[in-house]
């Protein structure tokens, strides 16, 4: 059993005894927590909070206990029922709510699930604000609402399609363009939420042939529901057997968008922030942001336009979308397929990543495979090393930055994990803030170099 504790967040698998994952009294003693926090900050206000869910199979008993605990609480509550992280994040801010929480774990198994906590901006509370929910929590800090005083619940399951409606508003969508082109579009939703909103969008767009693979919301995932290309067999044969122009995967909880060529060949996932940025930066000049494990890509075609510029943040959403306002980037996110557009909301969004690309394919006039040859060619190696309770991870990564220090060709930063820089390529390794392994991400332009710096340093750990 796992509970991992970070700023993406409670994680943790379902069943077994509390503190060893996400028990019921693991969800109640957090979703108080947080509450006392944000009342801690309200000056006696009235708080209330917007809570959403993907279709995994805790899912419904989860939300449940949070629904409940926020009404012990004295807090009113806005449920949405089966949505999107995207669209719960939108949903705090449509209605001037004070926080949120998503009830999903995102790419992990269905035997995992997890609490992601929301600012009032709609936004990841940061780690600072994330440790002081900890210690609340561990503290039992925190006192119930008297029966006057509880909480009251509306209901609103229309958010979806506000969503969509506001992705539809944006002046970069061009949904005239979209349903001229006549796309044929293969939609793997892995048996979540994106079932419900991608498909939705996709006619919204224009988009009216579309081939729904895992579109029933169950929550029995048809597949790992990572999306990577181990995991895509069943689309890349569907793409290509039905003659579709494009194949769209997200996530169980639609904030990663992957992409098939017609080809049946992924785009990759690193490359659905590249094309889109690269889309905005061609009408509105900016800067961009991704994160450290995320492509190099992202930075040549940024510096492609005249005064514009890259930066690198640590992993994770929220310190993503830190960076962005530091740099006023106009478009940002991770590699691994999550794009962040201001213009709409500083969240991961594979909703306005669907419609911005479509509307640059369709722009183009080029095929899926043609579009992904336009850009910089580099190939990431993914690899971990799970951990084990004797293991000092800190001091591992330590021993690895001050190794690679002493070598002059090549730059070690320490922001987040250790990420070493060669000419030719990086290779990054950082404790993962939701599963309990040693990331060890690598990039170069073949994909023997990136195993290569990969190998060096496991050999070296």
């Amino acid at each position: 059993m796992s509970l991992i504790k970070s700023i993406s967040g409670i994680r943790g698998t379902i069943g077994g005894k509390p503190g060893d994952g996400l028990s019921p009294i693991d969800v109640v003693k957090f979703t108080s927590a947080f509450a006392t926090f944000l009342q801690s900050r309200a000056d006696g206000r009235r708080l209330t909070l917007v809570v959403g869910r993907d279709a995994r199979l805790s899912g419904a008993m989860v939300d449940r206990l949070v629904v409940g605990t926020l009404q012990g609480m004295g807090i009113d509550v806005i449920e949405t029922g089966l949505s999107t992280t995207p669209t719960t994040e939108m949903a705090v801010i449509d209605h001037h709510a004070d926080g949120g929480i998503i009830i999903t774990a995102s790419h992990n198994p269905k035997h995992w699930n997890a609490l992601k906590l929301l600012n009032s901006r709609g936004e990841f509370i940061n780690a600072e604000e994330g440790n002081e929910v900890i210690r609340l929590a561990e503290n039992d800090s925190y006192q119930y609402a008297q029966v006057d005083e509880l909480g009251q619940v509306t209901e609103d399951s229309n958010t979806i399609d506000h969503h969509i409606e506001r992705v539809l508003a944006l002046p970069l969508v061009d949904r005239e363009a979209i349903a001229k082109a006549g796309f044929r579009v293969c939609v793997d939703a892995v048996n979540s939420t994106g079932g419900i909103a991608i498909p939705r969008l996709l006619r919204a767009l224009g988009v009216n042939d579309v081939v729904e693979l895992n579109c029933e919301p169950t929550g029995h995932f048809a597949h790992n529901p990572e999306p990577i290309p181990e995991n895509l067999t069943q689309i890349a044969d569907t793409v290509r057997h039905e003659h579709c122009d494009l194949g769209i995967v997200v996530d169980p909880d639609v904030d990663r968008l992957a992409l098939v060529c017609e080809t049946g060949e992924m785009f990759g996932e690193e490359y659905t922030l590249v094309s889109v940025a690269d889309y905005v930066l061609s009408h509105t000049p900016g800067n961009t942001v991704s994160n450290m494990s995320s492509s190099r890509a992202l930075r040549d075609v940024t510096h492609k336009y005249e005064d514009c510029q890259y930066n690198a943040s640590a992993v994770g959403e929220v310190n993503v979308t830190t960076l962005m306002r530091q740099t006023g980037a106009i478009i940002g996110g991770e590699g691994n397929g999550g794009v962040i557009y201001p213009e709409l909301h500083y969240g991961r969004d594979a909703l306005v990543g669907v419609a911005l690309f479509l509307t640059l394919l369709a722009k183009k006039g080029m095929k899926v495979s043609e579009l992904r040859k336009t850009y910089p060619d580099y190939i990431i190696s993914k690899n971990r090393k799970d951990l084990t309770p004797d293991m000092d991870v800190d001091a591992l990564l330590k021993k690895v930055a001050a190794l690679y220090n002493e070598k002059a060709d090549c730059q070690v930063s320490t922001i987040d994990g250790v990420k070493i820089d060669f000419e030719d390529g990086w290779v990054h390794l950082r404790k993962s803030n939701t599963e309990p392994i040693v990331r060890i991400y690598s990039e170069a332009h073949t994909e023997a170099r990136a195993n290569e710096l990969a190998q060096e340093v496991k050999k070296m750990l």
